[in-house]
């Protein structure tokens, strides 16, 4: 975000070219997605991998709006701060394949905190680099060039490291029917409508967005905005180890509901804060329990669908949320280049994200899945 504005980009424009990278992410992602099972797994995370620092060094050399469209419509770029594109999708599935079903939440338990901890790493090397920087009379966009650099070049690193994925990851039966699914289609698409107005809500306040929101109300500078972030993602990631003991008590669809509601009634209070430290420790205890339905979120879909649907029902799921985050930058974009709005976002994420809660639960509460059915969770 405060590349792009560095750069000249408008509050407007930065929001239209996010909409725009997770609308071109949502693409990429479905195309290789579904045809990862056929093609093969390895194939096509290196594939994402380099179009991820294809797109880096675009927006790291170029001033002009329609080539950082265009870069960010092809490449993997994640303006959320979360992982995008098709590295999820295609992991999930594979871990699913090597892992027994009654280990498969805590398995992803752990790779959402693996995920949450190198995402905090990320925003604190993120900030502190920039601060480094500017506090060595570097401009500040120069500064932000360099991280961007940076972000090309760890996308170098993880094709070489999916080059040595083993043979093990691929799938022996590719899926039938369009996009790789079929008996399990009703399903897929019933949670892709869900997820998509979740992550339409969460589309308000990425953490692009959030940082911005932060810099605006408190005036937080990028170091500090790399510290806060880093801590908030610690511990989202810790608080998704949770969520497989919570699950095997309460069942997957209970966990991520009784989980979620509380963290979006705090994501609401955040813009009510009167000082920064206030807002801060909000922020914080929101994350603390925001992450606990994602692994049981990624395990549940895992086990409703036929193992043999699993990458492209992964896909299509991640492209609804994908979708759904896509639309919301270009509001929020909007409401931050007003004063008077920058609050708006918060309220309307919170709002809907509990709407989602409520309906996710009265739709799927009976659906259970079959390690749950057979243990009467």
């Amino acid at each position: 975000m405060f590349y792009l504005t560095s750069l000249g980009l408008s509050a407007s424009q930065t929001g239209m070219l996010l909409t725009l990278t997770l609308v071109g992410d949502t693409i990429v992602s479905l195309y290789l997605t579904t045809r990862a099972d056929r093609l093969g797994r390895r194939r096509m995370l290196i594939v994402g991998a380099l179009l991820m620092a294809a797109a880096g060094l675009t927006f790291a050399y170029t001033r002009n709006l329609v080539f950082l469209i265009v870069a960010g419509t092809i490449g993997v770029i994640s303006p959320s701060g979360n992982e995008v594109g098709p590295f999820l999708p295609i992991e999930q599935a594979a871990l699913s394949q090597v892992v027994p079903h009654r280990t498969r939440t805590a398995v992803f338990a752990w790779y959402t905190l693996a995920g949450s901890f190198a995402t905090a790493i990320g925003s604190l090397g993120g900030g502190m680099v920039s601060h480094f920087l500017q506090g060595s009379a570097m401009a500040p966009l120069e500064s932000y060039r360099i991280v961007v650099l940076l972000y090309a070049a760890l996308g170098a690193l993880l094709a070489l490291f999916f080059n040595g994925l083993s043979p093990a990851a691929e799938v022996s039966s590719p899926g039938a029917g369009s996009f790789g699914i079929g008996r399990s289609r009703d399903v897929v698409l019933k949670l892709s409508g869900l997820f998509a107005l979740d992550s339409f809500a969460g589309g308000f306040v990425v953490q692009s967005f959030a940082a911005y929101w932060f810099y605006l109300r408190f005036g937080a500078n990028p170091g500090t905005l790399g510290v806060i972030f880093f801590w908030a993602n610690v511990f989202a990631g810790v608080s998704a180890l949770l969520a497989s003991r919570l699950a095997a008590r309460f069942g997957l669809v209970r966990t991520m509901v009784f989980t979620h509601l509380p963290s979006n009634l705090l994501l609401l209070l955040v813009p009510v804060m009167p000082s920064l430290p206030l807002a801060v420790l909000v922020l914080l205890a929101r994350f603390s329990i925001s992450q606990m339905d994602v692994p049981t979120r990624q395990a549940y879909i895992m086990a409703v669908v036929r193992p043999d649907e699993r990458s492209a029902a992964a896909g299509i799921t991640g492209v609804a949320r994908t979708t759904g985050a896509a639309i919301a930058p270009l509001f929020a974009g909007f409401m931050f280049a007003r004063p008077s709005l920058i609050n708006v976002p918060f309220f309307i994420a919170g709002a809907l994200k509990i709407i989602y809660d409520l309906l996710l639960y009265t739709r799927f509460a009976a659906v259970q899945p079959p390690e749950e059915t057979a243990r009467g969770t």
